[in-house]
């Protein structure tokens, strides 16, 4: 019972760790609180509970997968760019491919819809040469 226990606690640690590390790079990418609340799908009660401290975060396997999204996206990014701007201005630059028509590969995510996560990723994984 006491190793469901600590798994249970280690695993809500690791999620807050990621939860304050989402809130660092979607800063980063200047996203309001409405899109973060979007992105994330949280509401704006527990956005900002969970800015003033992500520990207390009750998350579910939803958010978690949303935040994993970011951070690989984030991760992408930086094997793409070392220039600071790039790597945190791209998600707000017009992008003319097929996938993005135009908007942003933030205004996609901030729909809040899970597929635009998927998607946003794998389109700026490929550009790494990711393979999907």
């Amino acid at each position: 019972m006491q190793a469901v226990q600590l798994d249970k606690q280690s695993q809500r640690h690791s999620a807050a760790t990621g939860l304050k590390t989402v809130f660092a790079i979607l800063d980063k990418w200047q996203c309001s609180p409405e899109q973060i609340q979007r992105i994330l799908q949280i509401s704006k009660a527990a956005y900002y509970k969970y800015r003033n401290d992500p520990y207390c975060a009750s998350l579910t396997q939803d958010q978690i997968e949303r935040i994993s999204y970011v951070l690989n996206i984030h991760s992408s990014l930086r094997l793409l760019f070392d220039n600071p701007q790039n790597l945190y201005g791209f998600m707000a630059l017009p992008n003319h491919n097929p996938f993005f028509n135009g908007n942003s590969p933030l205004d996609i995510i901030s729909t809040g819809q899970f597929g635009a996560l998927y998607e946003t990723f794998k389109h700026i994984d490929a550009l790494r040469g990711g393979m999907w």
